[in-house]
């Protein structure tokens, strides 16, 4: 391996460590409760809308994946103190799951782009499109919710996603036009 490939790759592991670490600080936010939901708001989304965004498809989803492995070798990084393999069997699991689809959703549509609206959409489809896609089908299977009563039940996080996407649509902007080696 050469020194310039093992640079890149340190570069790479340090971005997604980063973005991770990101995810794991917005869950010390205290989660939203939802009345009649197992199912918290949590500002963590918003970090895996980031990862996506400004890593890219590839790196944002590594980061994901790399923050969902601390988080199940027991550290309590999620939103309310919770970590352990538990947490991948709860209610909640499925948007878990989804943040890896969400991140990568999000990376690909975005593509280092500095353009606002599609940045915002990139968020809005995989940030959230993505990420209900995985999360609202297992809530309704764990939760024993019909699948039309599950996905009502979300539209309670719908407010707050969008403002989640324009955020992470912003400071994406910011960094890309900031930091344009970051881009794709």
């Amino acid at each position: 391996m050469s020194v310039a490939a093992a640079t890149f790759n340190v570069k790479t592991l340090v971005r997604c460590a980063l973005f991770a670490a990101l995810i794991g600080a917005l869950g010390l936010l205290p989660p939203i409760p939802v009345p009649v939901l197992p199912v918290p708001i949590t500002a963590q989304t918003l970090g895996v809308m980031l990862a996506g965004a400004i890593l890219g498809a590839r790196n944002g989803a590594l980061a994901v994946i790399l923050f969902l492995a601390v988080v199940a070798v027991g550290f309590p990084l999620l939103s309310g103190g919770r970590g352990g393999l538990g947490v991948f069997f709860a209610p909640s699991a499925g948007f878990l799951f989804g943040w890896v689809l969400g991140a990568g959703m999000v990376g690909l549509l975005a593509n280092g782009s500095t353009q606002l609206p599609r940045l915002i959409a990139a968020c809005l489809i995989g940030g959230v499109g993505a990420i209900y896609l995985i999360g609202v089908p297992w809530m309704a299977a764990v939760a024993d919710l019909t699948f039309s009563q599950a996905a009502i039940a979300s539209l309670a996080f719908v407010p707050g996603d969008v403002v989640k996407a324009v955020l992470a649509a912003l400071a994406a902007r910011a960094v890309h036009r900031g930091y344009p080696a970051l881009r794709q």
